[in-house]
This record gives C-alpha cells, structure tokens and sequence, in this order.
C-alpha cells in the first residue's frame, strides 16, 4: 500500500532528497517537484542546477518559495508531489517576515485532504548544540514544531543517514 503522506527527515548530504525522488518516482506520474528553495548567490544557483540534473526526466517543477500551501493545492490533482525543501520554506517565510504559524496550521490543514500522495523532505537541525543566537533558536525550534506537526499525521517518516533509510513510522522503502 502506498503512503499517502511521506515525511523524510534527515542531516545534509544523508540521501533524503534522492530517497524521496525514489520514493515519487515509484508511483505512477505525473510528478511534481515543488522546489523552496531560493538563488541568492552563485553557489546556491549551483546546487540548483545540480538538483536538477541529478533528477530521472520526466519532473514538472514548480519554484515556489513561498506559497507552499498554495502550490500543493493546485498541483496535488495531478499526480503525487515531493516538495524540497520544508526548512528551506521556513526560513524563506522567516526572511519575508512572514506568519509562521499562520502558514503551518494553513499547511497542516491542507496535506490531509490531498487527492494524491506527497512527499515531504526537511532538514533536521535539532540534534547539535543550541545556537547561540535567537534567529538561528527560533529557526530551530519553527523546524522542530513543524516536522513534529507533520509527523504526526504522515502515514510515514523516514530518517536518513548515509544513505540509508531509517523507517520512524509506517514502513522503511
């Protein structure tokens, strides 16, 4: 049975990204790629454009950095989804001085009634030191609650680690 609602978590280069393009890409299309991130400077444009290239053809992407509800909604019809990345989203809404909270209930009442299946990646930032700073705390801690909100209702949540799926809830691919 497939999961609905995929949650994968993990540290950087610890393989979620490809785990849930695998996991997308399992299912019949077509597949969306709703992208957060946002080109600030020349190194993050390359990470980009090597997302990108790494990916199997055959992706709709949509760059949305903000609106994420909003871009689930409207392409969620189609075929299943992974969006990449949530911490990347909330710290595009922290830049906007966005409503944080406001933004997560909207999320989290929009990713049950979805018609097709969506895959969730997220850093996982809360297993080092504290931050000595209070963005970097309060960024942590917006992650936190939200990767916790969202586990919740995934059918599952995958932690990655070199390259190795952890399964956390439900059952590991």
């Amino acid at each position: 049975m497939t999961a609905r609602l995929t949650l994968v978590l993990g540290g950087a280069r610890s393989g979620k990204s490809a785990m849930a393009e695998r996991l997308v890409t399992g299912l019949p299309g077509p597949w969306t790629y709703i992208a957060t991130a946002q080109a600030f400077d020349d190194e993050m444009r390359q990470r980009i454009r090597q997302h990108q290239a790494d990916r199997v053809p055959g992706w709709q992407t949509l760059e949305e950095p903000l609106d994420l509800a909003g871009a689930l909604a409207s392409s969620a019809a189609a075929g299943p989804v992974l969006v990449d990345c949530l911490t990347l989203w909330l710290t595009n809404l922290m830049l906007a001085e966005r409503d944080i909270t406001a933004e997560r209930a909207r999320l989290l009442a929009l990713l049950p009634t979805l018609p097709s299946p969506v895959v969730l990646v997220g850093n996982e930032v809360g297993l080092g030191i504290v931050p000595e700073n209070k963005l970097a705390r309060d960024f942590r801690d917006h992650a936190g609650r939200l990767h916790q909100d969202i586990a919740r209702i995934a059918d599952r949540v995958l932690f990655m680690a070199a390259g190795l799926p952890l399964a956390l809830k439900g059952e590991a691919p």
